[in-house]
């Protein structure tokens, strides 16, 4: 038989079986894990056996959810089940559970709940699509929270040392013992009501995985960014002195939003690497606020790419994802959730309305805007945490300039600065690429664009959707039934939507983009906080010692960032003090003062980061 996909297994259950082990079968247990790649086959009733030996089996026998979340549904035939390390292993091969969430609270709107519009059911707290308008009323206001209570307090320390002794291990030492202690913190923060610490928990532990499976696409600096998030989340949590709303919620709460009109700005599709798929459509009001009517379910790129066409379940509006991107809703009884998500009450009502040309208000008003002052705002609003892309949308105009290496470099209109064009999601089944590359053979070209702007690169826009310039000589031509806008994830250019020629004072080759971002010698803090993630302590350590201490910190103090220099001391200082007894042996072995002095240079760095890159866009 051939070998079949592990189920995910819930946090908690993993965490339990790894808890009640030996330390001599924990020192066994990454070779155990190692070993049962592959081995999974489908026994006659439906449910998973991984064979050990002639006499032993593990089978996984996973709920009608398809997870593994009862300790019952893992069983091994050995004699010191559950405490085996068999079946602990094949728990630890398997992939994570997303965290469920508990039960959704009646919406106010209607006896159904208010759920993401399309997905029948509660969308993932946390997105920065959009923010409410004034009419609104979704959830509590965030200064009126209640303050952490003690068991979150305790939660949140628990989930504190956790990750400072994973920090202090780092990937090479960070297997499955390191793991499971996160992840039996992360469940004891979910039972305190602390989701979102939980979600940042989760994150770390997928990426350790993926670092110490080498797994193709892992990138060093997201794991260190995930500590980053982690710790910065539980460290105020568990002082006491978090600010109101620190905890997060588990389901996103919807208002009343009273009557609506919304206009369609573009839609994108959304593919998540946990195996999720769909599309979110951009909308817009008459004052500007932003809305998103989401349709997101499992089903991976099939579903992403089929969901630019299904149904909009809003209301009982005879419209689909693409209709309403270039057309709009009069919704009667809307629910609007804070970050300006639109919700699927049985109250609701909508009908179907003429969708406006970008040339024309609403939209008209995000191209008129200056583009430096567009950036910093759409940053500025993507810092907090989100499920999905993370900074507001950008409008403006551009000509375009030509392709340098995985770049379309474009120049804003009325001399403006030079920017760099990126797909906005990689996949080579998604056509960002395509339509990129089709842009690029002609320079010259006006574009409008909108898109978002990437906040970890400079004056770097990863552009939505695309259309003409008005007036424009040498713009795009679309179709009619377009209304002006081509999204880029979904519709293809062709030949034909070009003019035929070149454009009058066709540019030069296109110059490099200024990049203060990769100027400035901050990306020798972001290898040394990259060493201590892939490392732990002791490479942090050795990075602080003789020659490699001068050649971090001299850079940093001749480019003027003092306080980078310092942090990053004070970090490589802390990683080698070991305080030890007459006998040798350590007085302190805590991780806390060396998380903190990680922790404190890596938000340095992100701030840093940040007003380099919106400096670029001016």
């Amino acid at each position: 038989m051939s070998p079949e996909p592990l189920p995910p297994v819930a946090p908690d259950v993993l965490a339990e079986a790894v808890e009640q082990l030996s330390a001599r079968l924990r020192g066994r247990l990454d070779a155990a894990i190692a070993d049962c790649a592959g081995r999974a086959v489908r026994t006659a009733g439906g449910a998973l056996s991984v064979r050990f030996g002639e006499d032993t089996v593990v089978t996984l026998d996973p709920g009608p959810s398809g997870t593994v979340t009862d300790a019952g549904q893992a069983l091994c035939t050995c004699l010191l089940a559950p405490r085996c390390l068999h079946r602990a292993a094949v728990l630890g091969a398997a992939p994570l559970a997303d965290a469920q969430a508990p039960p959704e609270p009646p919406d106010p709107s209607g006896p159904s709940g208010a759920t993401d519009a399309g997905t029948g059911r509660a969308a993932p707290s946390g997105s920065a699509h959009g923010t409410p308008p004034a009419s609104a009323a979704p959830a509590p206001a965030q200064d009126t929270a209640p303050p952490p209570t003690p068991a979150q307090v305790r939660a949140a320390t628990a989930l504190w040392e956790a990750a400072a002794e994973a920090l202090a291990a780092g990937v090479a030492a960070g297997g499955a013992v390191v793991q499971a202690e996160l992840l039996r913190a992360a469940h004891t923060a979910r039972l305190a009501g602390l989701p979102r610490a939980e979600a940042a928990a989760l994150r770390v532990v997928r990426g350790l995985r993926a670092a110490r499976e080498r797994s193709r696409g892992q990138r060093l600096g997201d794991l260190a960014d995930a500590f980053r998030d982690l710790l910065a989340g539980a460290a105020p949590l568990a002082s006491g002195t978090a600010v109101p709303g620190a905890t997060g919620t588990a389901r996103r709460a919807y208002g009343q939003g009273g009557s609506l009109r919304v206009y369609g700005l573009c839609r994108e599709p959304v593919l998540s690497a946990t195996g999720y798929g769909g599309v979110t459509t951009h909308l817009l009001g008459p004052d500007g606020t932003p809305y998103t009517v989401s349709d997101v379910r499992p089903g991976g790129l099939a579903r992403a790419r089929g969901a630019g066409n299904a149904s909009v379940a809003l209301g009982g509006a005879v419209l689909d994802h693409a209709g309403l991107a270039r057309g709009g809703l009069l919704i009667v009884g809307a629910t609007v959730s804070a970050d300006g998500r639109l919700g699927a009450g049985r109250s609701v009502s909508a009908t179907p309305l003429r969708g406006t040309d970008w040339s024309r208000e609403p939209a008209a008003a995000l191209f008129a805007r200056p583009v430096g002052e567009a950036a910093a705002a759409a940053l500025d609003r993507g810092t907090g945490e989100s499920d999905g892309p993370g900074a507001a949308l950008l409008g403006c105009d551009v000509e375009v300039a030509g392709a340098v290496g995985e770049y379309l470099v474009v120049r804003v209109a009325g001399d403006g600065p030079l920017l760099r064009l990126r797909p906005a999601h990689p996949h080579p089944e998604l056509p960002y690429a395509a339509n990129l590359r089709r842009i690029a053979e002609h320079p010259g070209l006006a574009l409008r664009v909108l898109g978002r702007p990437d906040p970890d690169r400079a004056a770097t826009l990863a552009p939505l959707a695309v259309g003409p310039v008005p007036g424009a000589p040498y713009t795009l031509r679309l179709p009619d039934e377009w209304l002006g806008r081509a999204d880029l994830g979904y519709d293809r250019l062709q030949g034909e939507h070009v003019p035929r020629g070149t454009a009058a004072g066709r540019p030069g080759p296109p110059a490099a983009v200024p990049d203060p971002l990769a100027d400035a010698p901050l990306w020798r803090v972001r290898r040394l906080l990259e060493t201590g993630v892939a490392g732990g302590r002791r490479a942090v350590a050795e990075a602080g010692r003789g020659t490699d201490a001068a050649a971090l910190l001299a850079p940093l103090r001749r480019a003027g960032l003092g306080g980078a220099a310092r942090l990053a001391e004070a970090l490589t200082a802390e990683a080698d003090r070991r305080p030890r007894d007459v006998f040798g042996r350590l007085t302190d072995a805590s991780a806390d003062g060396y998380a903190r002095a990680w922790l404190a240079s890596a938000i340095h760095l992100a701030a840093a980061e940040r007003s380099l890159v919106v400096a670029s866009w001016s």
